[in-house]
């Protein structure tokens, strides 16, 4: 379409949405902004619009579809949820350049960038992420525009890589465009949004967090040596300069940390740990839903980081620990700090507001009124610092700033408008030259006020009327019948039906003086209001530690409330692999089970005892158990008290969970491919430190095949110098059981049960030794399956039973240095397995036969 075929507004659009393709635009035009072409389509399709169109030259029309102006950050806010990006094109200036206002993009709102209280979860951070790879190593940098937090750190692997981004489930994430095919990343991230490639180079991202920071050297920030981290930091800062059109000067800090600190959790122990939502995508009935009783929005997002990154440093855990002791000890206390906390805002998000200049009046004042209470958290921190140090440090980080309160309650109104649209914003006696605008104007109106009763005195018409419209102004209306008593000093302006309007000069000086100074004080407070916000902001580096002094005694306080209603113990931590648990609970499950008491249960490593083979029923209650045990180390591992009578637990350096059947059919891996790619992961990278979480390993696959895999994986953890971690191994394979009697370092526990006659009851305790049943027919007859299915199976259940092979299997005799061939050359089993007819054979004969091979075989050395 040639440009002057269109019309001049038409163009400026073409020009603006040039630079910004990939993004919707919300074009400003009066009190709507309107998009237009495929944005409109979009928009119309997404937010349920109804579409238009627009004349833009002689013959030409195209899809439009807008919303009120006013309305605007709920439609950006759906767009964004649904992983699109926004620019808003603002008109700039009140005068017309050519005929045509003026416009330019003022911000683009991306999934990572958004800052508006309406568009955020309160109790979790909305991080941007960028990645860049080198070979198998990585670089991780992160930010949170809403609370200035901005991080980096170099990995060694992408495995870890992958461990962090599940951490931080990063809002968006940012990736070269030569790096866009990494899979293996998607699930960990809500949108991916590429970036030129030069963006990520060490010299480019380099000079702007130089540029950023003003300082001459990285050195100070902990990150020179470590390019990755700085190629992906620089990133972030350009990208945040691109989209917030340079103003991101709440970022005023860089952290570079390493991920060696903390307990590694991949993302399949995350998920099947329900740590921060449960399986249905809630976050009710997960960890974090039984554990956040925080009353503040910081200490909810401090919170989930705790419960995200459990730590591996038993110190700064014991002070942790001691801090919910004390509260845990002293409820009084802890409910009143409690109550006070109910009234702090999110100073943390609302500091970082004010140094953008985003802030609004009411949140403002929201800040002032969370520092007014600062002295009275002092007082009761005071209080109880005499038992623990630690807290005497949080109280001293706690600063009332009484110039910034002082500032805020002496500036901003206290019936202030939500906004700065609206006059009355700023406190009267604060600035003398609006206080100077706005008597001169309320003596205006005071005068226009007094206009109609002295006009009806001077000229003795009585139905005289001082009206105001948009259009004309102020005005006098007079009736027909009494236009003959109109004063020679009126001018008419307009004429009416029944009724002639008129002005008189001194009436338009005083209108000129009103309008004039309606526009001035709104100049005037939103100059101030800027002001004030810059004045909050430059007490950032008080008030953020006091935000982050609250969130903690915030987190503290709301683990104490939990253990003290749900009956948990303070855990003691070693540094050893040990791990004793005395009456351990599943600390979710226990408060949504209403309708029988839950049953408590130990569990027990040391030296001599490394993998519980654990037998018993289907839906006894194993895969419960498994998943308390390891709640119970990672809450002990945030710094929480647990849900058990006693627990000694030694610092796991991983947790790894193999629970449940799931495919990936959208990367072409079959529910069985998973499990075998999890358990392989577990395989190559635990520790003698880690503790393990292995459920039904092997049941994706036929009886045999599943077995053998479940049986090498166990050998495998038990011989491999690098490994015998603590291991809870749930199984169906009663074979495995088989292996305590020569494997020294293999127990048996099963889950008890009753019989009485055919009826069949659950104990679920855990109980040493072995078991040889499952129960399955039993468990398939709760579930409802008809009758006749129930007999059938129990008959065939017989007859497998008593035709099954008894034999044990040999221990493996190989040493760590031999290899079994995958695919031998030769093998007299392929030579028997090529002249057997097949499907010939009964599935009874078949199983005798494998049986006769595994004897014979076997017994050959």
């Amino acid at each position: 379409m040639a440009k002057s075929k269109v019309t001049p507004i038409r163009r400026q659009y073409l020009e603006i949405k040039r630079q910004y393709p990939d993004t919707i635009v919300f074009f400003r035009l009066g009190d709507f902004y309107e998009t237009f072409d495929e944005d409109a389509e979009i928009a119309a399709r997404e937010l349920d619009l109804i579409l238009t169109g627009r004349n833009i030259g002689k013959d030409q029309r195209v899809p439009m579809a807008g919303v009120p102006h006013h309305a605007a950050e709920g439609y950006i806010a759906k767009l964004i949820a649904k992983g699109y990006k926004v620019a808003l094109c603002e008109q700039i200036g009140t005068d017309t350049v050519n005929g045509l206002m003026p416009r330019d993009v003022t911000r683009v709102f991306t999934a990572g960038t958004v800052i508006e209280p309406g568009m955020l979860d309160a109790g979790r951070n909305n991080y941007l992420a960028a990645v860049v790879f080198d070979g198998n190593q990585a670089g991780l940098a992160y930010a949170d525009l809403t609370t200035g937090e901005f991080a980096t750190t170099q990995l060694n692997s992408r495995r870890a890589l992958g461990e962090e981004l599940a951490r931080l489930s990063p809002a968006e994430l940012l990736l070269p465009e030569n790096e866009l095919a990494i899979s293996a990343l998607d699930s960990e991230v809500r949108a991916i949004s590429p970036m030129a490639a030069w963006r990520f180079e060490e010299g480019k991202a380099r000079q702007t967090l130089l540029q950023h920071f003003e300082v001459s050297t990285l050195a100070g920030f902990g990150c020179e040596g470590k390019p990755l981290a700085i190629r992906a930091a620089g990133a972030v800062i350009s990208y945040l300069q691109e989209t917030q059109k340079g103003a991101v000067s709440q970022i005023q800090r860089l952290a570079t940390y390493s991920s060696d600190r903390y307990m590694a959790l991949d993302m399949a122990s995350r998920r099947n740990l329900e740590l921060v939502e449960s399986l249905d995508g809630s976050s009710k009935n997960s960890l974090i839903g039984i554990l956040d009783r925080t009353v503040t929005p910081m200490g909810k997002r401090l919170l989930r980081d705790w419960v995200s990154r459990p730590l591996l440093d038993i110190p700064n855990l014991n002070a942790r620990l001691d801090q919910v002791e004390l509260f845990f000890e002293n409820g009084l206390v802890r409910d009143e700090i409690r109550a006070i906390f109910k009234n702090v805002a999110d100073l943390e998000r609302l500091t970082n507001r004010a140094i953008s200049g985003a802030a609004s009046p009411k949140e403002l004042q929201n800040i002032g009124q969370a520092l007014a209470l600062i002295p009275k958290i002092q007082a009761i921190i005071d209080g109880l610092s005499s038992q623990d140090r630690s807290l005497a440090e949080l109280a001293d980080q706690l600063d009332p700033c009484p110039e910034t309160a002082d500032l805020i309650e002496r500036a901003i109104a206290e019936d202030a408008p939500a906004n700065l649209n609206k006059p009355g914003v700023i406190q009267p006696g604060f600035s003398a030259e609006l206080d100077g605008v706005m008597n001169s104007s309320a003596h205006a109106r005071e005068w226009v006020a007094n206009l109609e009763p002295r006009e009806k005195k001077r000229t003795g018409i009585g139905s005289l009327k001082v009206g105001f419209n948009k259009v004309f102004g102020y005005y006098i209306e007079v009736t027909k019948a009494n236009t003959n008593l109109v004063p020679e000093d009126y001018i008419r302006k307009q004429t009416l039906t029944n009724a002639e309007r008129y002005i008189t000069p001194e009436l338009k000086e005083y209108e000129t003086l009103i309008l004039n100074a309606e526009e001035r004080i709104l100049d005037i407070e939103r100059r101030l209001f800027f002001e004030i916000c810059q004045q909050v902001g430059s007490a950032a580096d008080r008030l953020l530690p006091t935000a982050q002094a609250i969130a903690r005694l915030d987190v503290v306080a709301a683990l104490a409330q939990v253990a003290a209603n749900n009956d948990y113990v303070r855990p003691i931590l070693g540094e050893d692999d040990s791990l004793d648990i005395v009456a351990g609970r599943h600390p979710v499950v226990e408060r949504i089970q209403t309708l029988e008491r839950f049953v408590a249960n130990g569990c027990h490593f040391d030296e001599g005892e490394r993998i519980q083979i654990i037998t018993g029923p289907n839906m006894s209650g194993k895969s419960t158990y498994l998943r308390q045990v390891a709640l119970i180390v990672l809450m002990a591992q945030i710094g929480s008290f647990v849900p058990a009578s006693k627990a000694t637990i030694g610092l796991a350096d991983r947790i790894f969970t193999r629970i449940g059947a799931r495919d990936e059919l959208h990367a072409g891996r079959s529910t069985f491919m998973v499990e075998m790619v999890e358990a392989a992961e577990i395989l190559n990278h635990a520790t003698g430190n880690s503790l393990l979480i292995l459920d039904e390993i092997g049941r994706g696959t036929s009886t045999y095949d599943g077995l053998s895999i479940a049986w090498g994986m166990v050998e495998y953890l038990h011989n491999h110098p690098r490994l015998k971690p603590r291991t809870l191994f749930a199984t169906h394979y009663h074979e495995l059981t088989g292996l305590a009697d020569f494997l020294p370092l293999v127990a048996n526990y099963n889950v008890d049960v009753a019989e009485e006659g055919d009826n069949v009851v659950f104990l679920h305790q855990i109980v040493p030794g072995g078991t040889d049943r499952s129960y399955g027919i039993h468990v398939a007859q709760l579930a409802g399956l008809p009758r006749d299915v129930i007999n059938r199976a129990y008959e065939i259940l017989k007859e497998l039973e008593r035709h099954a092979p008894t034999a044990a299997v040999e221990p493996s005799h190989l040493k760590p240095a031999q290899q079994i061939a995958l695919f031998p050359e030769t093998s007299p089993v392929i030579e028997e397995l090529q002249d057997l007819d097949v499907t010939a054979m009964t599935p009874l004969e078949a199983i005798n036969k494998l049986y006769e091979w595994k004897r014979r075989y076997t017994n050959d050395e």
